[in-house]
């Protein structure tokens, strides 16, 4: 499997991310939106952005591994923050692009400010989707 990021020259200089992720793939895995739940279903660290963003970084990267994929396949992100301060953005950018996900956000990436989530006191969430690597797909199964 190959994964190409491509910035083109008549596009603006990005904070990490491609513009255009390629991928020669087979399987994808495309994952629900990762929020800050604990195993428990309650919202980890209500009204701490920080530590919100850590429970969603070990969240992911369990769902990642769980479908056979690592940080490194993400193909495309799309990250969610309830602000509209351009500066809680990018504390959140820096401070994912520097977790053991850090990986995922040098494909296509998206970052955005929003009024609400669906959990109350949820800050933060993240949705992914990984090209899966052949060797490493789990046997599918039915969810119920």
């Amino acid at each position: 499997m190959v994964i190409a990021r491509i910035n083109p020259e008549d596009l603006h200089q990005t904070a990490g991310y491609a513009h255009v992720t390629l991928v020669d793939s087979g399987p994808l895995a495309v994952l629900a939106g990762q929020c800050p739940l604990g195993r428990d279903g309650d919202v980890v660290g209500g009204g701490d952005i920080g530590a919100q963003v850590n429970q969603v970084v070990r969240n992911a990267t369990a769902a990642l591994a769980a479908g056979g994929a690592t940080p490194e396949d993400v193909i495309r992100s799309v990250i969610y923050v309830v602000s509209n301060d351009p500066s809680v953005l990018a504390a959140v950018w820096d401070q994912l692009v520097h977790s053991d996900l850090a990986p995922a956000f040098t494909t296509a990436s998206t970052l955005l400010g929003v009024a609400t989530l669906g959990y109350r006191d949820q800050l933060v969430e993240i949705d992914l989707t990984a090209a899966v690597p052949a060797t490493s797909a789990p046997e599918a199964t039915t969810a119920r």
